[in-house]
């Protein structure tokens, strides 16, 4: 995802604090694969220029041949895994219900949203 997710963007450049949204991860544990990631030369951390409190982390040339070596073989098991299984009627299905969560995805999130259960937890409510 971490990889995926620089090679989208601009200059294959982004905050970690950004990055670790698009990773479904904390901030912590995004630091400690990319960390990784720096060592086998893929990714490059830097303080932000205009922030001097954020960290930029961005794809090397690289893991942009990581990135790219990687995607034939990603295509193939997506849709060995989750397309080749499913009849045509349940591929256009999933493709309505992706659009559907797409469109979710980019209306504005109330301020007071939790996950369904959070407030099921201990210690809350």
């Amino acid at each position: 995802m971490v990889l995926s997710a620089l090679s989208m963007a601009p200059e294959r450049t982004l905050r970690m604090s950004e990055l670790a949204q698009y990773a479904g991860s904390t901030l912590s544990r995004l630091s400690n694969v990319v960390i990784r990631l720096d060592k086998r030369g893929w990714v490059q951390r830097r303080p932000d220029p205009s922030d001097g409190r954020a960290t930029l982390a961005t794809l090397t040339d690289d893991g942009m041949g990581k990135v790219t070596a990687a995607a034939p073989h990603h295509v193939d098991a997506v849709r060995r895994l989750v397309f080749d299984p499913l009849t045509k009627v349940q591929q256009r299905q999933l493709g309505a219900i992706s659009q559907r969560i797409l469109g979710a995805l980019d209306a504005p999130c109330p301020t007071d949203w939790a996950p369904p259960g959070a407030n099921e937890l201990p210690g809350r409510g």
